[in-house]
């Protein structure tokens, strides 16, 4: 089994890409899913940052991210403490995924995870696709969502690897606004190509690699 790394900044069209990578019949873990479902309502990370981040509760059993996130977005000491509680939780929810996908013999399956190059996760994949797009595009797309900022956004980028390092760093790159055929023939010719590479990564180095230390995207 080959694994692709799936990674790209704020607002570049990397859930489009995922959505694209599933609808070929690749499956996907989606790291930002697995954090939400550990700090919804009966979550494993529910317990954990409760203790930690007290008053961080939803009133219903779970986390209140906004509020979590605000407490730790400003606090470098308080991030760590909460990647230490997550990104373990998380890599644990990504070896279960791929050990399925193991049993099923798929070819190739994806990791999801926005910070994959940021935390070293890379290790722990056969090749990285980024997803990317025009800077002036990426800045519509993120200043459509909710609450984002002109400031909010460049705290996001500044806590991001520098575009041209990514791209520098990828084996494919994923373009995105140039219409959705375009994307869609990018990530054919990737999934056929990534399907003709030998395995190197799984189990073994992923397993190497998933212990020294490397961690998914937990924020």
């Amino acid at each position: 089994m080959r694994i692709l790394g799936l990674t790209g900044s704020i607002a570049m069209g990397k859930s489009f890409a995922a959505s694209v990578f599933d609808a070929f019949g690749v499956p996907v873990f989606d790291a930002d899913a697995a954090v939400h479902r550990l700090l919804a309502p009966g979550g494993g990370a529910v317990a954990a940052v409760l203790a930690d981040f007290p008053g961080s509760g939803d009133g219903r059993g779970g986390i209140d991210r906004a509020a979590l996130g605000r407490r730790v977005f400003a606090d470098r000491a308080a991030l760590r403490r909460l990647e230490a509680i997550l990104h373990p939780l998380v890599r644990d929810c990504e070896r279960r995924f791929l050990e399925r996908c193991a049993r099923a013999r798929v070819p190739l399956a994806v990791l999801d995870i926005p910070l994959l190059l940021e935390t070293g996760g890379e290790r722990r994949t056969d090749r990285v696709a980024v997803v990317t797009c025009h800077p002036l595009l990426q800045e519509q797309r993120a200043r459509r969502r909710p609450g984002m900022t002109a400031e909010k956004l460049a705290a996001i980028r500044a806590a991001q690897m520098p575009e041209a390092e990514k791209r520098k760093r990828a084996h494919y790159l994923i373009a995105t606004g140039q219409g959705k055929g375009a994307t869609l023939a990018i990530i054919r010719r990737i999934v056929l190509d990534m399907r003709r590479l030998p395995p190197r990564v799984w189990p073994e180095r992923w397993f190497l690699n998933a212990r020294q230390g490397s961690r998914p995207h937990a924020a």
